[in-house]
């Protein structure tokens, strides 16, 4: 009361030295854990090493059965880099009703469908073979224009790798294997 404080033994004070440098010591074992569990965890989820290195190859689209304005197109990409990439838009300025990402469905078990995709992952080191069992394109061919053994242009967008413009060739149906 009159400013006097009671002296603590001399253990009470060893213990709380002791806390505050087990403290010190904590705090940046805990942080440093925690950022390693992040880098571990950004490494597995491929977004580390070096970047994606895509290519795409061999542009095949459909040529569209008389009556119908609505093919497919068909592309092979290989991710030869470190990290994995997302195909995440196509555009052809030859198709101006659209093309998009698309996976056949089945509907009760009776009737196909192809479902829209939104995107499609190119993991590194391994490629994407396009076609009518898996993932391809649907495009809208402008009526009667195409011919077989035309060009048509296209661009492909990936969310790491960017732009990637080629073409495609008009092939009947049945001419190509998948």
């Amino acid at each position: 009361m009159n400013g006097f404080r009671p002296r603590l033994p001399a253990r009470s004070t060893d213990r709380r030295r002791l806390a505050d440098t087990l403290l010190a010591v904590l705090v940046p074992v805990a942080a440093s854990s925690l950022a390693l569990a992040g880098l571990t965890t950004w490494v597995g989820t491929g977004n580390a090493g070096s970047p994606p290195r895509v290519t795409v190859t061999e542009g095949r689209v459909l040529l569209p059965i008389a009556g119908s304005a609505e093919t497919a197109a068909f592309f092979r990409i290989t991710n030869e880099g470190g990290s994995a990439d997302r195909l995440v838009g196509v555009t052809s300025p030859d198709a101006p009703g659209g093309v998009g990402l698309a996976r056949p469905r089945m509907r009760g078990g009776t009737a196909a469908y192809r479902a829209p995709v939104g995107s499609v992952e190119i993991r590194a080191g391994e490629s994407l073979a396009m076609s009518p069992h898996g993932v391809d394109l649907t495009v809208t061919a402008p009526a009667g224009e195409w011919r077989a053994g035309d060009l048509v242009s296209f661009t492909l967008t990936f969310s790491r790798s960017g732009r990637v413009k080629l073409p495609a060739v008009v092939v009947r149906p049945g001419t190509v294997a998948f």
